[in-house]
Parts: structure tokens; C-alpha cells; sequence
């Protein structure tokens, strides 16, 4: 077998996974980084630290010199092999051997390692699960129509908690833990998302008032950005299925407002009863 043939079938089993070889691969590899994530978060834990810190890093080391050699053996099989340093996987499999190298010389870089659980996502392609992520189609299409609608809306909340934190900064005073206005934004906008952490409360009557107004606004609101995006995500989703045939005439894409078809007149959709 010449070396053109073997870097052929090194391709095949590297980056393909219709093939039984590709598929046993890249499972093999999944396994691998679920491992060496397990190791990092034991490593994190200090009581297990301290008794098998060495231990742990040996074990992390031979992760790292593992998936340096998969690195090596992606460029070396690649037809373009610039083309795959700089693809979004290959920059992904970068980054799982860089923090073990860097930890050389910082050893908390080590924790970066958590990095690999975005490798992961090739868990999509082994078991064939791509045709699923169709369906974010509808998310990013939500997302685009209810965009201008958001910002609006994100706009609104911070003129309220600059307006309501500039109050309760001059009602309360240093004095009561409103240090700056910065800081009484922060208690506003703590206060208005109903979070609630504690660390700052106002002590005054007045100050108390605007709290409660706060916290009134905030449970009125807070359910507006979900109300945009779930409305556009059905409209999505509305707009998908008229894109299928008529019912009758089997006319396709219709205006996504449309209830009639514009050739038969129809209706578009039929009412459960």
C-alpha cells in the first residue's frame, strides 16, 4: 500500500463516519474526552487533589499526548490541511491540547481543559443527529423577527433601572449601602429581574416604596421578552407549514399571514373540533 492510499484511508476513518471504521472512531474519541473531562472536574475537587494530584496529571497528560497525535494525524490526512487548522472543529481540537502545554507554566490553565466538552458536538454527526438541528431553523428565524422588538424592550429596562437607581441613591444615601449611582443600578436591576441576592436593601420608608415598586414592575415585565419570542417562534413555525401544498389544489408558498389559498381560496388550515 503506497503512502497516497493510506492517507486515503486514514481520511476515511478520520473524518468520515458512514463508514463502520469513521463510526468506531469518532466513538472511541468521544469516550476518550468524556474521560478527560471526568479527570478534570475530580482534579477541581481539593480533597481528591491533594491525594492523587500526580496521579491526575499523568492521566491528563496522556489525554493530551492522545489527542495531539488525533491533531496530527487530521493535518497530516486532510487534503487541506490549512483549511481544516482554521475550520471551526479544527480550532476546537486546538484548543483541547493547548491548556495541558500551558499548564507547564500556570498550573491552574489545566482547568481549561474543560474546553473539550465542546468537542462533543461531534457526538451530532456519530449518531446521525444532524437533521435535527433543522429545527433551529425556527429559533434563529424567532430570533430575527423579534430582534428589533427586544432591543426595544432591553432599551426600556435600563432607562427604568437607571432612573429607579439614580432614585434610590438619593434616597438612601451611602449611608444605607447605596454607595454610587453604579451600585444603586446594580441593586435595581437585581431587584427589578425579582433575583433578589440581599447584599443591599434599603432601609427608609421611601426607599422601601420604590422597592416594592420595583419589584411590582419587575414581575409585570418580566414575562414580555418570552411572550415576543414565543409569538415570532409560532409565527415560524406557521410560516413552515404553509409552505407545504394546498390541501386541495396543492398550490406551496403562501404568504405566511395567509389563512385562504390564493388559487383556490380554500382554507389553508382545518379547525380541529
Amino acid at each position: 500500500m503506497n503512502n497516497q492510499d493510506w492517507r486515503q484511508r486514514l481520511y476515511v476513518m478520520v473524518f468520515q463516519t458512514d463508514t463502520a471504521a469513521g463510526r468506531r472512531f469518532d466513538k472511541t474519541l468521544l469516550l476518550i474526552i468524556l474521560c478527560s473531562l471526568v479527570i478534570v472536574v475530580l482534579d477541581s475537587i481539593d480533597s481528591i487533589h491533594r491525594n492523587y494530584a500526580h496521579a491526575l496529571a499523568y492521566i491528563e497528560w496522556g489525554f493530551t499526548f492522545v489527542f495531539a497525535i488525533e491533531y496530527g494525524l487530521r493535518l497530516y490526512c486532510s487534503p487541506k490541511p490549512l483549511r481544516y487548522a482554521f475550520s471551526f472543529y479544527g480550532l476546537v481540537d486546538l484548543l483541547a491540547i493547548l491548556p495541558g502545554i500551558l499548564a507547564i507554566y500556570y498550573s491552574d490553565a489545566q482547568y481549561l481543559l474543560i474546553i473539550r466538552i465542546i468537542r462533543m458536538l461531534r457526538i451530532f454527526r456519530v449518531l446521525k443527529l444532524v437533521p435535527y438541528l433543522s429545527q433551529a431553523n425556527y429559533l434563529l428565524s424567532a430570533l430575527r423577527g423579534s430582534k428589533q422588538k427586544i432591543v426595544v424592550f432591553l432599551v426600556s429596562v435600563c432607562t427604568l433601572v437607571t432612573v429607579f437607581g439614580t432614585l434610590m441613591y438619593v434616597v438612601e444615601g451611602p449611608e444605607h449601602g447605596f454607595t454610587s449611582i453604579p451600585v444603586s443600578i446594580y441593586w435595581a436591576i437585581v431587584t427589578l429581574t425579582t433575583v433578589g441576592y440581599g447584599d443591599i436593601v434599603p432601609k427608609t420608608v421611601i426607599g422601601q416604596i420604590i422597592s416594592a415598586m420595583v419589584m411590582i414592575t419587575g414581575y409585570s415585565i418580566i414575562a414580555v421578552p418570552t411572550g415576543i419570542f414565543t409569538a415570532e417562534l409560532t409565527n415560524a413555525m406557521r410560516g413552515e407549514k404553509l409552505e407545504h401544498d394546498c390541501p386541495t389544489c396543492k398550490k406551496n408558498r403562501h404568504e405566511s399571514s395567509a389563512s385562504f389559498c390564493s388559487r383556490c381560496g380554500n382554507a389553508l388550515f382545518t379547525k380541529n373540533v
